[in-house]
């Protein structure tokens, strides 16, 4: 009798084992935020920008272990990221994460947001930068994306969050002469002033950054003819490609790459 009901315990365990086995784990999932680096954007052979699958996400996914969902939007800034209207249709980015996050809750192991850059990309011309213009975009970033960051915590307290910082496509002025130099230098400064308020909002919200800045070297000017930042930002995106594929701001996939590994070091 004793060694039958063993045998039927033990049998009854393997059921129990076997059916939790046999049913359906939820995935672990990683989401993606934010503007055109967040969707791997790249010109094609045309110079007509497009997302591919090239950029750092996939990479990260990959590593990691996680299916990719990505929302991000291409011309997407903080302020359009909270109101909608540009890649959501009635709703915004910032809404439709919340609801992933939400449907998904406990099993979002990583978000990435990338975000801030269309704040300022179009103060920065051939002819010089508009500083009130940099301003503005800088106090845009202070007012939302502490609020983002917040709504993306209520959502899935469990998720990690990892925000990245920029990198400067205007360094490639530099190969313009004395003028493009002097926008070059200039450019970095205020790259600096943006990180400085990202990073500031992110360690506020105790997000760990991605520091895509230093990846790039971007205030590296050391170098003979052709310094080290700029050298780096010609290998790294489209700045100094001919045209029609170039001048743009994208990372090629080398570029994407390293953002992959500047938010692995994150993870």
């Amino acid at each position: 009798m004793r060694k039958w009901w063993i045998a039927a315990a033990v049998v009854a365990a393997f059921v129990s084992v076997a059916g939790t086995a046999s049913a359906c784990p939820q995935p672990e999932n990683y989401l993606s935020l934010g503007d055109s680096l967040a969707v791997g954007f790249q010109p094609d052979a045309a110079g007509v920008g497009r997302p591919t699958n090239q950029g750092f996400d996939p990479v990260v996914a990959r590593h990691q272990g996680l299916r990719l969902t990505e929302l991000g939007c291409p011309d997407e800034t903080t302020s359009s990221m909270l109101a909608g209207g540009t890649c959501h249709g009635a709703t915004s980015q910032i809404s439709a994460a919340e609801q992933f996050l939400k449907a998904h809750r406990g099993h979002t192991k990583l978000v990435t947001l990338v975000i801030g850059a269309t704040n300022v990309e179009d103060c920065a011309s051939a002819t010089g930068i508009d500083l009130a213009c940099v301003q503005q975009g800088i106090g845009a970033i202070q007012t939302d994306l502490p609020v983002l960051v917040s709504r993306l915590h209520q959502a899935d307290p469990h998720a990690k969050i990892v925000g990245l910082n920029l990198y400067d496509p205007f360094l490639a002025s530099f190969l313009q002469g004395p003028a493009g130099q002097d926008l070059a230098r200039q450019s970095v400064q205020l790259l600096q002033q943006v990180n400085a308020v990202l990073g500031g909002v992110y360690t506020q919200a105790r997000v760990p950054v991605a520091d895509v800045e230093t990846a790039f070297h971007t205030t590296d000017f050391s170098g003979a003819e052709v310094p080290v930042n700029v050298a780096a930002i010609c290998s790294l995106t489209f700045m100094c490609a001919p045209a029609p594929v170039g001048p743009n701001i994208h990372p090629n996939t080398a570029g994407y790459g390293v953002l992959a590994k500047a938010v692995e070091a994150r993870v």
